[in-house]
């Protein structure tokens, strides 16, 4: 309670509280709701993305930003990235570089890592946000991978980029 009014639900719905930024030098904050988004194909079988977010030439440091999708026998093999990662699993349970991690698992991935071989029997869904490496510099990449027209073969994807 402050000195004056009661702090209830019904005291606080009449407050008004309207003002501008007032630091004009940074960028307001950016909605996207995953219902609104297409899925979208990705580089690897049984995957398919919403990216909320990703690197587009007006915007070349956003990060890639959304939620993947793995059906049920889902695999990539190990490869390698300069950008840095973080996963959190929603539904499902993945074994990544032969350990399991299931729901509520954070998985972190500095820069540079790789990415152990990964499958899924159970499939499920996967939050990821890939960022620009703060110690190589090197930025995720959105085109061509996670908006492909049509999947290349396992073994016709690089691996070690």
């Amino acid at each position: 309670m402050s000195k004056t009014i009661p702090d209830t639900a019904e005291n606080n719905a009449k407050l008004q509280v309207s003002r501008e930024a007032s630091r004009k030098d940074h960028q307001p904050y950016i909605v996207r709701n995953l219902d609104d988004l297409e899925w979208e194909t990705i580089r690897w079988p049984g995957e398919t993305g919403k990216m909320a977010f990703h690197p587009e030439p007006e915007n070349p440091m956003n990060p890639n930003a959304g939620i993947l999708r793995l059906e049920p026998g889902a695999y990539h093999p190990e490869h390698y990235h300069g950008f840095a990662q973080v996963w959190h699993i929603l539904k499902g349970e993945f074994e990544i570089g032969g350990e399991m991690c299931g729901e509520g698992s954070v998985i972190f991935h500095p820069d540079p890592h790789y990415e152990g071989e990964f499958k899924t029997e159970t499939g499920g869904d996967i939050f990821i946000v890939q960022y620009p490496g703060p110690t190589t510099g090197e930025r995720p990449i959105y085109a061509g991978r996670f908006n492909m027209e049509k999947r290349n073969a396992v073994e016709d994807e690089r691996v070690d980029v």
